[in-house]
């Protein structure tokens, strides 16, 4: 029981467990099979690339001017949670609208940092934290999504989950951990209307807010893993900064203030479903993960297609993705990341969808063709959302033909995964990127952590 909660007289009846009461032991009673961990060191490996081919970016280098003398855990987090969020090519996760990886990961980085840490442990911290934005994620309703970014108001959740693994936090000091880290949660849309950094920066935020939150609670000691049940929060009994338990659920938590229709029974549902990482897509195109089906879609049918016979495009997708994605005539690179319409175009006029599809000569190329593309909702995208995340393209020609093509899920979705070789050709090319001299070496030490091999090292 909390210390907030511990202020009833002896003759109350004990409360019932808040959500985030609830949440640690469940995540904390579960068993972790071999499967479990090798699917968590590859996606660990895909942020790792992301994180490291972020810095060449105009935005990575401004994270990491910032960083260069702020060397603490959390502002660690920070600046590898920005870097691994820039290329729009890291993981996601369709049930909670969020991206795990990139808050995630970072703050166990930072705290494993120069520790000698062991990888499996490292692996069932992040397999922690991942189940805890996930179920939070999933808990806020599709409202809260339509002004505020999920990986930014979740990920904290995840963050501080991986953090209290990592340093050792008992279930008391957790729960304070998670209660500071949502009290943190923030995030808004509003850099989409004009094409700004913040994204990068949520998730950076985020992974700093779980750091922050955990040492915290550890009694402001922080430091390095220690493993469950022997860190500070242990030591001190829960005696660390204190965080409200019902965070969440709460008169003034966080669906009260963000969540008209929040479902918070999600955040305990199905106490033994699969962990969430086997529900997490990983991206094959660097780009916002809503146009993901059409252009999955608009790649089948890019060899059936001559672009100067195009009448017309017809988009249908589900509504979140319009909301976000609807940019007809994008005016930088991020704004085409962000694009159903010139995605599409992309992807039906060269047959790939890669870093080059966004930049000025590009745009500049597809204008014509981006004009014709007309994207709505429709069913039954708009009812599978956000379960599965899917779209249709069709291609109509000026002598009146038509040719479709549709997708439910689509590549790199659980359903159509990418296995063990493409995800080592994506971390390569992203490491390549990032001007890494030897790939080799980071691919085989990240998976090797799934056997027991140590964290590696990175300079960012």
């Amino acid at each position: 029981m909390t210390a907030a909660r511990a202020r009833r007289s002896p003759a109350e009846p004990a409360a019932a467990p808040t959500l985030t009461e609830g949440l640690v032991p469940l995540i904390r009673a579960r068993s972790i099979a071999p499967a479990d961990l090798d699917a968590m060191a590859l996606i660990v490996l895909d942020g790792i690339a992301n994180m490291l081919a972020g810095r060449a970016t105009e935005p990575g280098r401004i994270l990491r001017r910032w960083g260069a003398d702020r060397r603490d855990p959390g502002r660690r987090a920070l600046v590898m949670g920005g870097c691994m969020h820039v290329l729009e090519v890291d993981d996601l996760h369709r049930g909670s609208v969020t991206h795990p990886g990139c808050v995630v990961i970072p703050a166990a980085l930072a705290l494993a940092d120069g520790e000698e840490a062991d990888g499996e442990t490292f692996l069932r911290a992040v397999l922690h934290g991942f189940e805890a934005v996930c179920r939070v994620g999933m808990s806020v309703g599709p409202a809260h999504y339509r002004v505020w970014h999920n990986t930014a108001t979740c990920g904290p959740f995840g963050a501080a989950m991986a953090a209290a693994s990592l340093i050792g936090l008992d279930d008391e000091a957790a729960v304070h951990a998670l209660g500071n880290a949502g009290t943190q949660s923030a995030g808004l849309w509003e850099f989409l209307n004009t094409g700004a950094m913040s994204k990068h920066f949520h998730a950076g935020r985020a992974a700093e807010a779980g750091v922050v939150a955990a040492e915290l609670a550890a009694g402001g000691g922080g430091g390095g893993p220690r493993g469950p049940g022997g860190g500070a929060g242990a030591e001190l009994g829960g005696g660390g900064f204190a965080g409200p338990p019902a965070i969440l659920e709460g008169p003034q938590g966080l669906y009260a203030g963000a969540c008209p229709d929040a479902d918070p029974d999600a955040v305990l549902r199905r106490p033994d479903a699969p962990w969430q990482v086997h529900a997490t897509s990983i991206k094959p195109w660097p780009s916002c993960r809503h146009t993901h089906p059409v252009i999955d879609a608009a790649l089948e049918l890019s060899a059936r297609v001559d672009a100067a016979e195009i009448a017309g495009i017809e988009a249908s997708t589900y509504r979140a993705a319009v909301d976000v994605c609807d940019r007809p005539a994008p005016t930088s690179p991020y704004e085409a990341k962000f694009s159903l319409q010139h995605c599409i175009a992309a992807a039906l006029a060269d047959g790939a969808v890669g870093f080059e599809s966004f930049e000025a000569g590009a745009r500049d190329r597809l204008a014509g063709l981006r004009s014709r593309v007309r994207v709505g909702a429709g069913e039954p995208y708009m009812s599978d959302y956000p379960a599965a995340w899917g779209g249709a393209v069709t291609v109509a020609f000026s002598d009146g033909r038509r040719v479709s093509a549709a997708r439910r899920q689509c590549k790199g979705d659980p359903e159509a995964a990418l296995d063990g070789d493409a995800m080592a050709r994506k971390a390569r090319e992203l490491l390549r990127f990032g001007g890494v001299a030897e790939p080799e070496t980071v691919i085989e030490g990240v998976l090797a952590m799934a056997g027991g091999g140590k964290v590696p090292a990175f300079d960012i």
